[in-house]
C-alpha cells in the first residue's frame, strides 16, 4: 500500500458515509441530534433566518428508532449464546473461558461484545470485527513459551462501517485487502500540551499489516509499524463482517419516517407555542411606532383584513393525528406493531389472533438476527482456534428463544423427545447440554465447560 493512497475512499463508502452519519444521529438522538439539527429540520420557503434559528434552538426529538434498536439487541442477547468446545485440549478451553469473559482486553464479555455489534448492524447495516494478537518480537520455540509471552492471547476489535474506508474482493468474493481509518482527540506531548486530532490507518491484506499515523493538521502521514498479522498462516484478512439484509436493516427502513415525524412534531410544537403569544393588531391609518406585546405587532388599515388559510377542518388536529400514524408506521416497518402503545381505533379493533401473529413475526425476525450472530461468532472462534492450533472443535447455539417462560416448554419438548426411546446416547447428551446451558446462560464459561464434560463422561446406556 503506497502511503499517499492510504486515505483513498471506496466509491461505495463515499456514497454511504453521509447516510451513516444521519442514521447514527437518528439512533443517538439527544444532544448529538440537536447539534446537527440544521441538517434535518427543514427550513420553510422564505422563512426568515432569525425565525429558523429560533426554531433550531427549541428543537426536540422523539427517538423511536433508538428504542426499537436497543429493544431488539437486548431481547436477542437476553440469554447468552451457548459456546460448545469439544476436545481434550485443556489449555485451549481455559483460554476460551478467558475469552468469553474478556474478549477485547477491556473486560467486555463475548456476549456483550456481540450485542454491541448487533446495535451497529441494525443502525448502519453492518459491523466489522478484527481478530488480533499481541505484537511480539522474536520466535517462540514452544507453545508454552508462546502462551507465557502472551502472544497467543487472541482478542477482538470492533469497527463501525464508516471507519472501513476502502477494500477489495477477489474473484471468489473473499476479502483481498482492507483499509480502516480511525480518529481520536489526543493531547500532544510537547510543552504546550495542545489537543489535536490523531488519525490512524490500518492496512490488512492476507498476510501483512501496515499501520500509519498522522498527528494534527499539517503533519505528514508516517508509517509506524508493519509486519505479519495473526492470521497470516491461514492466508486470510483478519476482518469479519456482521451484516443484516436490507429487509432487516431497521434504521434504513424507518429513517425517513422518523425524519418526517421529527419535522412535523417540531412544526406542530412551534405553532402551538406561537399561538400562546398573541400578536397585537393595530387598526389605524396614521403612523404607529410604539412597541406593544412581545416586541412586535401588525398594523392594518381600518378596512384591511388579515387571516390564515388551512385545509377544511382543524389543522392542529390533523397534524396530531398524522403524528400518531407516523409513529405507528415506524413500529410497523420494524415488525413491532404491538409495541407502538397507540390507543387508536385501529389498534383497539385488532383481534387477539392478529396480535399473536404480529408477535410471532417479531420472534421470527429475532431468530433471523440470532442466526446471523451465531454464524459470525462461529467464524471468529473457529478462525481463532485454527490460528492458535487448538485441539478442539467450536460450535455456537442458542439465540432462538426470547421469552423466559419458554424454558418450561423446552423441558416438555425435550421430555417428549426422549420418551420416544430413540436409541442414541449422543442424542441424550446433546439434549441435556442444550437444556443445561440455557438454564445456566449467565454462568461462567468454565462452569458450562465443566458441565459439558461431566455430561460427556456419563454413560447413557440405550
Amino acid at each position: 500500500m503506497i502511503i499517499h493512497n492510504i486515505n483513498r475512499e471506496h466509491p461505495e463508502y463515499v456514497a454511504r458515509k453521509g447516510m451513516w452519519k444521519k442514521y447514527r444521529d437518528l439512533y443517538a438522538g439527544g444532544e448529538r441530534l440537536r447539534d446537527s439539527a440544521g441538517e434535518y429540520l427543514v427550513r420553510r420557503h422564505k422563512e426568515p433566518g432569525e425565525v429558523y434559528f429560533e426554531r433550531l434552538s427549541r428543537v426536540f426529538y422523539e427517538n423511536y428508532i433508538g428504542s426499537i434498536v436497543d429493544w431488539y439487541a437486548a431481547t436477542l442477547m437476553r440469554r447468552e449464546p451457548v459456546l460448545l468446545f469439544e476436545g481434550g485440549d485443556t489449555g485451549a478451553k481455559e483460554f476460551y473461558n478467558l475469552l468469553a469473559e474478556d474478549c477485547d482486553l477491556k473486560g467486555t464479555s463475548l456476549s456483550e461484545f456481540f450485542r454491541q455489534r448487533v446495535v451497529q448492524a441494525l443502525v448502519c447495516g453492518a459491523s466489522y470485527i478484527a481478530v488480533d494478537f499481541p505484537r511480539a518480537w522474536g520466535p517462540a520455540t514452544t507453545r508454552a513459551e508462546e502462551d507465557a509471552s502472551g502472544r497467543s492471547r487472541a482478542y477482538l476489535v470492533d469497527y463501525w462501517p464508516d471507519e472501513v474506508i476502502n477494500w477489495n474482493y477477489d474473484q471468489t468474493g473473499g476479502m483481498d485487502w482492507v483499509v480502516i481509518r480511525t480518529s481520536c482527540l489526543q493531547q500532544s506531548k510537547v510543552t504546550d500540551a495542545r489537543w489535536e486530532i490523531e488519525t490512524r490507518w490500518i492496512y490488512y491484506d492476507r498476510e501483512t499489516f501496515q499501520l500509519y499515523r498522522k498527528a494534527g493538521e499539517g503533519k505528514p502521514v508516517e508509517l509506524i509499524d508493519e509486519g505479519q498479522h495473526g492470521l497470516a498462516s491461514l492466508h486470510r484478512v483478519p476482518i469479519f463482517q456482521l451484516q443484516v439484509s436490507e429487509g432487516l436493516w431497521l434504521t434504513n427502513k424507518a429513517a425517513l419516517l422518523q425524519l418526517e415525524h421529527f419535522n412535523k412534531s417540531n412544526a406542530l410544537s412551534w405553532a402551538l407555542t406561537m399561538s400562546l403569544f398573541a400578536t397585537p393588531v393595530i387598526y389605524s391609518d396614521r403612523e404607529w411606532n410604539q412597541i406593544v406585546g412581545e416586541s412586535y405587532y401588525i398594523q392594518l388599515g381600518p378596512q384591511d383584513r388579515f387571516g390564515w388559510t388551512e385545509p377544511e377542518g382543524k389543522v392542529y388536529q390533523i397534524a396530531a393525528d398524522n403524528l400518531v400514524r407516523l409513529k405507528d408506521e415506524i413500529y410497523r416497518v420494524c415488525y413491532l406493531m404491538n409495541h407502538s402503545g397507540s390507543a387508536s381505533a385501529g389498534d383497539l379493533r385488532q383481534s387477539g389472533t392478529s396480535k399473536q401473529r404480529d408477535f410471532s413475526i417479531t420472534q421470527e425476525v429475532l431468530r433471523a438476527y440470532g442466526d446471523t450472530v451465531k454464524d459470525v461468532m462461529k467464524q471468529v472462534l473457529r478462525v481463532v482456534a485454527m490460528a492458535r492450533q487448538d485441539g478442539i472443535s467450536v460450535d455456537v447455539s442458542g439465540l432462538d428463544h426470547f421469552d423466559i417462560g419458554d424454558f418450561g416448554n423446552e423441558l416438555d419438548d425435550a421430555k417428549k423427545l426422549l420418551d420416544l426411546g430413540i436409541g442414541s446416547a449422543t442424542l441424550k447428551k446433546q439434549v441435556f447440554k442444550q437444556l443445561a446451558f440455557k438454564y445456566l446462560s449467565d454462568a461462567r464459561q468454565e462452569v458450562k465447560n465443566q458441565v459439558a464434560e461431566e455430561i460427556d463422561l456419563h454413560d447413557y446406556g440405550v
